[in-house]
């Protein structure tokens, strides 16, 4: 198939790379001029303004785009005038599936039709895969399944699971069909949500074993510390290096963010090129939101955001308000910040 790329960020130049592997016709269009310029080196056709773009497509065209969420709806008033009947737009970015809703709506009247699709993968998606959650009409989808089965990763090797054998579908091959118009986003917004949490449990749990030497410290006895009650049953010093990799392998809590960890740690043992300032791009906000619309519980998933917010210090001021009420009703003082990392 022919497919136009509208954003050649860390993803959108990775997917064009893998398209092209997989025999499709990329045009190719970005803000800035350097990232075009080095996909055409590659094979790729390159596209300096959108009406480039548009004239370099054959109809009906499909214009994808992997642009931040905030700057969808203003490439959208840029591109959708030259669009025409029967064209199709793909935002596969982390949008708010709500928007895609109403984008799907706003365009119906022109008969150009709107796909979303959550990709995950990151920079390790050209080798891979991406995993493809997709919302829109299903024919629609149909139409671009060539694209989709290129960008998936395939079965591989992983084993098919138990039950499966007479389900079909493309699940299996790594990108799903999801429902109408928002479900795809929707389903990538959950996945990020359990993201955090799976992070923060890992991140939880090696803070836990990286301080399980404290009973070697001098403690300091006062009124305003509680003491280590056992210290001799704080006396290791793990190596985080290597506990990350022995549970890659068989341990029940094995998953590719370990992976990631493991590698990580291996490289760099106290992880010295990190502040610790975590952000967070929309998608755990929104699945908290669809957890208290749905009146259902999501207790890790809320305490794993709030402590990204932590991270950028944002509890500061509270922390601040909370020193001072101890102050205020028992004198007690603030006493000076850890300098042995903890």
């Amino acid at each position: 198939m022919q497919v136009g790329m509208v954003g050649l960020g860390r993803m959108g130049a990775n997917m064009v790379r893998r398209l092209m592997r997989g025999g499709h016709e990329c045009v190719v269009h970005n803000r800035s001029r350097g990232p075009i310029e080095a996909l055409v080196r590659e094979g790729a056709v390159g596209a300096f303004s959108m009406d480039e773009l548009v004239s370099k497509l054959a109809t009906p065209r499909v214009v994808w785009l992997m642009v931040p969420a905030a700057v969808v709806d203003a490439t959208l008033d840029e591109l959708v005038p030259r669009l025409a009947d029967s064209d199709v737009v793909v935002d596969g970015g982390n949008s708010y599936y709500r928007d895609d809703i109403d984008r799907a709506k706003r365009l119906a009247p022109r008969r150009i039709h709107y796909v979303d699709c959550g990709t995950s993968g990151g920079v390790w998606g050209v080798e891979r895969g991406y995993c493809l959650m997709i919302g829109g009409e299903p024919e629609v989808v149909k139409r671009l399944d060539p694209l989709f089965a290129s960008l998936a990763p395939g079965a591989g090797s992983i084993p098919r699971t138990r039950g499966r054998e007479t389900r079909g579908g493309t699940a299996e091959q790594g990108y799903l069909h999801c429902g109408p118009n928002g479900g795809g986003h929707f389903v990538k917004m959950v996945h990020n949500g359990v993201e955090y949490g799976l992070m923060a449990a890992y991140a939880e749990g090696l803070n836990i074993l990286k301080h399980a030497n404290v009973g070697k410290s001098v403690g300091v006895s006062d009124a305003e510390t509680t003491p280590l009650r056992d210290p001799q049953y704080y006396q290791y010093d793990f190596d985080l290096a290597d506990i990350a990799e022995v549970w890659r392998r068989g341990s029940v809590v094995a998953s590719w963010l370990l992976d990631l960890t493991a590698s990580a740690l291996a490289s760099d043992p106290a992880l010295s090129r990190f502040r610790g300032s975590v952000s967070d791009s929309g998608e755990g906000r929104w699945t908290l939101t669809a957890a208290i619309d749905e009146a259902v519980p999501a207790h890790v998933l809320a305490a794993a955001l709030f402590e990204r917010f932590a991270s950028r210090g944002e509890a500061e001021f509270q922390d601040r308000v909370l020193s001072a009420m101890r102050f205020e009703f028992g004198g007690h003082v603030e006493k000076a910040a850890p300098t042995d990392g903890r």
